[in-house]
């Protein structure tokens, strides 16, 4: 019964770590300056990533993105997520909705050590859940890429 116990606080005190450090996290102030993808839309109303969203790529990023592989410490990924609206039958940009970021952090061993972080479309913290959902979703889609979902094929 103590083993419970003790795994149960571990367990408790790493989601706390986790859950605090993306607190703590904040946008890059020249993201918008980094390399930009081409606009991608996800029409699936179920998914977290539902709208139109960008994804800015920082030159510590950009060489591993390309190549596929291991991203090094410091490495950081933007995504700007907007809503979908129709435009003559289209769907075109809506409101910004919200905005996240992964950063390669070895620190954040429960998060596969990258720091998942969302925020509002102010860029005030969002409280969303980094491990549920951002690094759960992440280890399922992108257990061989550094947990990184996209490709730069897809990017440009």
């Amino acid at each position: 019964m103590k083993r419970i116990a003790s795994a149960a606080a571990i367990a408790l005190l790493a989601a706390a770590t986790v859950a605090s450090a993306a607190g703590k996290a904040s946008l890059p102030k020249d993201y918008e300056r980094w390399d930009k993808s081409k606009e991608k839309v996800i029409s699936d109303k179920s998914s977290l990533f539902y709208g139109i969203h960008y994804i800015y790529v920082d030159k510590k990023a950009l060489p591993a993105y390309r190549a596929g592989g291991k991203y090094p410490e410091g490495a950081r990924f933007v995504v700007v997520n907007y809503g979908i609206r129709e435009e003559g039958g289209k769907p075109v940009k809506g409101k910004k909705s919200m905005v996240v970021l992964m950063k390669k952090d070895r620190k954040q061993t429960a998060t596969g050590g990258w720091l998942f972080a969302g925020f509002t479309p102010e860029g005030k913290p969002s409280g969303i859940d980094p491990v549920k959902n951002c690094f759960e979703c992440h280890l399922k889609e992108a257990k061989t890429t550094d947990l990184v979902i996209s490709r730069y094929a897809d990017f440009k």
